[in-house]
């Protein structure tokens, strides 16, 4: 009985890590709205003037 208990409680405790680490990566994708002219430097995270050629 004592395996069944730990292989369950192990099972568990990984899904529950692996679904904070995808609500975490989902955090990070978030589009990011500049004003107009400027736009999202991945970088930097911060909005820069857009430049165009």
């Amino acid at each position: 009985m004592k395996p069944k208990i730990i292989l369950t409680t192990a099972a568990l405790t990984l899904a529950s890590a692996l679904s904070a680490q995808a609500a975490c990566n989902w955090h990070e994708q978030q589009a990011m709205s500049c004003a107009e002219g400027s736009t999202w430097d991945a970088e930097s995270k911060t909005c820069v003037p857009q430049t165009t050629s």
